[in-house]
């Protein structure tokens, strides 16, 4: 693969990018891959998973209630709880839309923190960053936008979601599968989507125009992009259904460049040999 060269000619001062098949593999990668990098909103993505554990492990079940009054864990990680994108305050009603919430991670994170009586910074280290070997990603501040991380961090990840080590596949088959279809929303960045179908912490592409990832990606992508300029996203339906990753940070936070910058890059990985 030549496609994440790419990133060369995007307007950031620095960038680095991996791809990521199935197995673990590495089959390209470009940039610093043991540069730190803001995660932004991609720090959702660990949280959701450390959640997901929590979930495996009894500390909580999905529908048990969390957030503002008829809100559960699963309505929080799906951001159908009806919170404001950064502030605690509710604006639509529980399981009506689909509202964006960092708070709402917040709130899922202090909710985990009390039943488990771990810290949740220190949950998600115990329990995802270090059997995965993350060794440079730093959780902190908010867990829906606060951590950092490298690219070589990220492939970790990465393989996984597709190939997952920590959870039970059936686990992660939930989390990327469309929680409560049919529900409209922002996708920030991107204006009103209908149906903006989210799963249990990942977002799904399904059919979204304007999208952040590329017009090749097939409809089962799941991901997430951050507004420090990052993202990271999961097709398990390329490669004839072999599955492939890609993570992308940069440190320029996102913009009208990134609009214009990510969909051909994710279209040239997903076309290339």
């Amino acid at each position: 693969m030549e496609s994440l060269r790419m990133i060369e000619q995007w307007p950031v001062d620095n960038a680095a990018a991996a791809v990521v098949a199935a197995d673990g593999t590495v089959l390209d990668s470009h940039g610093d891959g043991d540069r730190v990098f803001k995660l932004a909103s991609v720090t959702k993505l660990l949280t959701a998973y450390a959640a997901l554990l929590a979930v495996e492990e009894g500390v909580a079940e999905l529908d048990d209630p969390a957030g503002p009054e008829g809100s559960t864990i699963r309505h929080l990680l799906a951001h159908t709880s009806g919170l404001n994108l950064n502030d605690h305050t509710t604006i639509a009603p529980v399981g009506n839309r689909r509202v964006y919430s960092s708070a709402g991670y917040e709130q899922l994170a202090d909710e985990l923190a009390k039943r488990s009586g771990i810290d949740f910074a220190d949950y998600v280290r115990e329990g995802l960053l270090t059997p995965l070997g993350m060794a440079s990603t730093v959780f902190e501040g908010s867990p829906g936008h606060g951590a950092s991380s490298t690219v070589n961090d990220l492939v970790r990840f990465a393989a996984e979601l597709q190939r997952p080590s920590l959870l039970d596949p059936s686990t992660v088959a939930t989390a990327t599968t469309v929680a409560f279809p049919g529900l409209a929303g922002v996708l920030p960045g991107y204006g009103r989507q209908d149906p903006n179908d989210w799963g249990l912490g990942f977002e799904i592409r399904d059919h979204k125009s304007p999208h952040w990832t590329g017009a090749q990606n097939s409809p089962a992508t799941y991901g997430h992009f951050g507004q420090s300029g990052t993202f990271l996203w999961v097709d398990p339906e390329a490669r004839s259904g072999a599955g492939l990753a890609c993570v992308v940070l940069t440190d320029r936070d996102f913009g009208d460049w990134a609009i214009e910058a990510w969909p051909p890059l994710s279209d040239a990985v997903l076309t290339s040999p």
